[in-house]
C-alpha cells in the first residue's frame, strides 16, 4: 500500500478514508468529511465477512481495494480529531478485525477545492483468511442478497453505498463499473424474493 511509512505529526489531524460501510454508516466523532477518490485502486465485493454481514458457514460479501494502476476509488474522508484519535482507532481496530490492515495512501479531494492529503484506510488483503476472490457477477449478487449478519442485511450494506457513490460521482457509472452491476443485480434479486414471498401469501 502506498504510503505505509507516512506519520503523523505530534498534534497533527487524523483522516480516515471509506469506501465501504464508511461511506454511509461512520459511528465516530468527526470534525469535517471530504468526498474524493483515491488513485491506484479499484473497488471489489471480494471480501467474506462472517461478523458484520454474514454467518460463519455463509458469509457476506463487503469491499476491499486490490492495487490497480489505471482506476481510482471515489469515497468519503473525514477528519478526526487529534483528542479522538485513539479511541476512534481502537473503534476501527474491531470494526474491521476480519482480514483489513490499516495503510496510508493520497486522497484527492472532489473538484480540486483543496490540496490532495494523506489518508489512513483499510484494506483486506488476498492473504487473509475472509478472501473469498472473484466470482461471475450473478453469483456475488445472489450471495449478498441472500446474506445477513449482526450489522444487517448484506444487501443493505451494497445497496447504500452505491447510493453514495452514484451521487459524488454525480451519476458517473463508468467510475465503478462492478459496483454499479452488482447494484443491478441485487435489486433483480430482491425482486424475486418479495415476488416468491408474495406468491405464497
Amino acid at each position: 500500500m502506498t504510503g505505509d511509512n507516512f506519520v503523523l505529526e505530534e498534534g497533527q489531524d487524523l483522516w480516515i478514508f471509506g469506501y465501504g460501510s464508511l461511506v454511509w454508516k461512520v459511528n465516530f466523532p468527526y470534525k469535517k468529511k471530504v468526498a474524493g477518490y483515491i488513485k491506484g485502486y479499484v473497488r471489489k465485493f471480494y471480501q467474506g465477512s462472517c461478523d458484520h454481514r454474514g454467518v460463519p458457514g455463509k458469509p457476506g460479501r463487503v469491499a476491499t481495494l486490490l492495487p490497480d494502476s489505471k482506476s481510482t476509488v471515489w469515497g468519503i474522508s473525514y477528519q478526526v480529531d487529534a483528542q479522538d484519535e485513539p479511541s476512534v482507532l481502537r473503534y476501527l481496530d474491531i470494526r474491521e478485525k476480519d482480514g483489513y490492515t490499516a495503510g496510508f495512501t493520497t486522497f484527492h479531494p472532489s473538484g480540486n477545492l483543496e490540496e490532495q492529503f494523506q489518508v489512513m484506510l483499510y484494506v483486506a488483503t488476498q492473504e487473509n483468511e475472509f478472501y473469498l476472490g472473484p466470482a461471475p457477477l450473478p453469483e456475488i449478487a445472489y450471495q449478498i442478497a441472500h446474506s445477513k449478519g449482526t450489522s444487517g442485511k448484506n444487501s443493505e450494506y451494497l445497496l447504500n453505498l452505491a447510493a453514495v457513490i452514484e451521487k459524488i460521482t454525480e451519476h458517473d457509472h463508468q467510475c465503478d463499473n462492478h459496483l454499479f452491476e452488482l447494484e443491478k443485480l441485487v435489486k433483480k434479486e430482491l425482486s424475486k424474493q418479495r415476488e416468491g414471498r408474495d406468491a405464497l401469501l
